[in-house]
């Protein structure tokens, strides 16, 4: 799996999923996968005051709205090589090839996440 942002227009996503039975369905997995993580890598912070949770539900914690998320395109390697499945195989490279896109449009290095608590205007 590899996540890559491609442009200002659209990101894409790759993934060798093996057999794929339903192609529309993988698409939507990995898809859906991308705003989860991306969603993580923005906004995703718990925060303790007073020593209580100050987040109760999704009203109160941060989300990736429709109109924030970029246009996402996926790749379906055709392997047909073995029986294995998407899940949420993107999750987990793509905050580190966020951060390495940023590093490189910027020379400025993010060494925790999320990125909403680092200045990336003045970057």
């Amino acid at each position: 799996m590899r996540t890559a942002r491609c442009g200002c227009t659209a990101w894409l996503s790759a993934i060798d999923a093996g057999h794929v039975v339903n192609q529309l369905s993988v698409e939507m997995q990995t898809e859906s996968a991308i705003v989860f993580g991306l969603t993580a890598a923005l906004y995703g912070e718990i925060t303790i005051k007073h020593g209580q949770v100050e987040q109760s539900n999704f009203h109160d914690y941060p989300m990736l709205r429709l109109a924030d998320m970029p246009r996402v395109e996926t790749v379906i390697v055709e392997s047909q090589g073995f029986w294995g499945g998407a899940g949420e195989t993107p999750v987990p490279p793509l905050a580190p090839a966020l951060c390495n896109a940023i590093f490189a449009a910027t020379g400025k290095r993010i060494r925790s996440l999320p990125l909403k608590n680092h200045d990336l205007r003045s970057a």
